[in-house]
């Protein structure tokens, strides 16, 4: 068990406590508390140097940097460096040389100087070199912070990318063979195609991919064909749509090609290579 700090109602005379348990502060740790040995490694990992454990102290504390408590940062600093050498960690050497350099600013704030000393230092404050490097520190540390802060690519901000859609795989219709002569030659077939129709009703309907299927068939013979000739008399009008449309398909998929040798003539159909004609299962 932690304990309570003394008067830990708010005495502004204690330091500030380690920890706090459910809001209450403790000064001490418990003699069974079990700190693993690499804790403090992690611990020193997450400071760039002297510097920063001195400036992590004074915010720890609250401490005005300009009126720094020499006395009070010293003995916390070298607690510990007292405690990483216990623990058999290699310092590094800006660490001693820190630590050499408060126990020479607490020794000429302690010691007595020789009057000759004292009128060559006469209103010198041994810790203003400290103090400068500490703010310079500070303030790049708090630009750092900033920069840090600020979105970064593939951080908080992710570039949406796609490939380009291959536009070399499509086969246009051909250039010669325009919609509105497709629209005007379906009118007039289906115009022909309403002196065969009987007025019967069926119940089964013709599947497109069926029609499809026996385009591709009468085409594999080698010759190219007209739409009349694909189309059946006694299939009516119906007939004529589902053959329109299993040859749109067959188009759409490459499969045949439009031809027309002349404006406003004939158009024929025919397949569109050997290699594709292998295809044709898919329509099946």
């Amino acid at each position: 068990m932690l304990t309570p700090a003394p008067g830990a109602s708010g005495e502004a005379s204690l330091p500030l406590p380690i920890a706090k348990v459910l809001g209450q502060p403790y000064h001490e740790l418990p003699q069974d508390l079990f700190i693993p040995p690499d804790a403090l490694e992690v611990f020193l990992d997450t400071f760039e140097g002297p510097l920063d454990l001195l400036l992590y102290l004074i915010r720890r504390q609250q401490l005005d940097i300009l009126n720094l408590p020499i006395l009070q940062i010293t003995a916390q600093y070298m607690e510990y460096v007292e405690l990483m050498q216990g623990l058999n960690l290699e310092l590094a050497a800006e660490y001693l040389l820190m630590a050499a350099w408060l126990a020479e600013i607490k020794s000429r704030l302690l010691l007595p100087r020789a009057p000759e000393l004292e009128e060559e230092d006469e209103g010198e404050d041994p810790r203003v070199t400290l103090i400068r490097r500490l703010q310079e520190y500070e303030r790049f540390k708090v630009g750092a912070e900033r920069v840090n802060e600020l979105p970064r690519v593939e951080r908080e901000i992710y570039l949406a990318a796609a490939l380009p859609p291959d536009f070399g795989a499509l086969k246009p219709l051909a250039p010669d063979v325009s919609l509105v002569e497709l629209a005007l030659y379906m009118q007039s077939v289906v115009k022909r195609a309403t002196h065969f129709e009987h007025h019967q009703i069926r119940r089964e309907q013709i599947p497109t991919r069926v029609r499809m299927a026996e385009i591709l068939a009468m085409l594999s013979l080698g010759q190219t064909l007209r739409l009349e000739q694909v189309l059946r008399a006694e299939e009516g009008r119906m007939g004529v749509l589902v053959t329109f449309l299993a040859l749109l398909e067959l188009c759409k998929e490459s499969l045949i090609w439009i031809l027309q040798a002349e404006p406003l003539g004939p158009i024929h159909f025919a397949l569109a290579s050997a290699e594709e004609e292998g295809k044709r299962e898919h329509v099946h």
